[in-house]
């Protein structure tokens, strides 16, 4: 019996990509050049403690101290982006700022590029933070930036507390920084939104790891890359921290972009742009892939870039130019 004919497979949409120079941080982010140590222990006494000389004669901090790491977290809040109060409970992941920072002004430019290059700034601006996490960094970066309002998301009771209690101790984040439960692990953006909610763009580090094990290797190789796997000392696990759903999930980091792909067509009509970290350049194209079958109009390869580390920015929507235009118009200018 003759076999029907195999249906083409849908070509991948169009990708854009941009990509700074080798350690290049975006020209907006405030995090440029060396930092300066004195200012930043003005802004938080405590980080004096923790300031050490590092082997070119250059004032720094142990990054392999999970404490030194959180401390100076909590200075680069204070004096570059007025947040006064900011913690985390121990063992949670304690991200580098300068990075995420570069991510917020990525989809900045994002957005400009629906209205002439203008970014769209004020709380008309609707963004959410997939797996805000206990820190809350996307949404503090982006509402102080940009005044956008944010929706952050986790699944995790104890990380939206923690969340939360950063919001509620900074009274200029009031009516800025929302918090909602995924109560369904299963799911990304199902059940997430309300139904008459319009959202301007999401934004999500994935877990990029498929086990605990493979987390703990991870960190090891960085280690030894780095030069710091000192037999003789006993280095965190984890210099950043880190719980099991902000650093692994089954499948990987590939899996949970497949997911997200699969789902975002499921509420394209109420999210202009979605987007997401790729930590592993073999992942990109296999996104792009799963987001030709899921129906996306177009996608943008956005290339970041921290020191040695290079990331990927991928930013999807299934909206065309014109709606697109539609969209700013009526929510950002009206």
């Amino acid at each position: 019996m003759p076999q029907p004919p195999k249906r083409p497979r849908k070509p991948a949409p169009a990708a854009v990509k941009t990509a700074p120079g080798k350690g290049e941080l975006h020209p907006r982010n405030r995090h440029q050049g060396r930092y300066d140590f004195p200012a930043l222990i003005k802004a938080s006494p405590e980080l004096g403690h923790f300031v050490i000389t590092n082997p070119y004669g250059k004032p720094s901090i142990d990054f392999a101290a999970p404490a030194a790491v959180r401390v100076f977290n909590r200075a680069l809040l204070a004096q570059y982006y007025g947040i006064r109060h900011w913690d985390i409970p121990d063992g949670y992941l304690c991200p580098p700022i300068p990075g995420r920072a570069d991510y917020l002004h990525n989809l900045a430019d994002l957005l400009a590029s629906e209205q002439a290059g203008r970014i769209p700034r004020g709380a008309r601006i609707h963004a959410l933070d997939i797996g805000v996490g206990a820190n809350c960094i996307y949404p503090l970066i982006g509402h102080c930036e940009y005044g956008w309002h944010f929706v952050g998301a986790d699944i995790a009771p104890a990380a939206l507390a923690s969340a939360r209690a950063i919001v509620a101790a900074n009274p200029q984040l009031a009516g800025g920084i929302e918090l909602r439960q995924q109560t369904n692990a299963e799911h990304i953006f199902l059940g997430l939104l309300q139904p008459d909610e319009c959202i301007d763009l999401t934004l999500c580090n994935p877990p990029f790891h498929a086990s605990a094990d493979e987390a703990t290797r991870g960190s090891t190789r960085k280690w030894r890359n780095l030069g710091k796997l000192d037999p003789k000392r006993k280095l965190p696990v984890l210099n950043f921290g880190g719980q099991a759903a902000e650093l692994w999930c089954p499948g990987g980091e590939a899996a949970f972009l497949k997911r997200m792909a699969s789902e975002s067509a499921q509420v394209a009509e109420q999210v202009l742009w979605f987007s997401s970290l790729v930590s592993k350049g073999s992942n990109v194209e296999l996104l792009q892939g799963w987001l030709a079958r899921a129906g996306a109009t177009e996608v943008r390869i956005l290339g970041m870039s921290q020191g040695q580390k290079q990331s990927r920015l991928v930013a999807w929507t299934f909206k065309e130019a014109p709606a697109r235009a539609a969209w700013s118009k009526s929510r950002w200018n009206g």
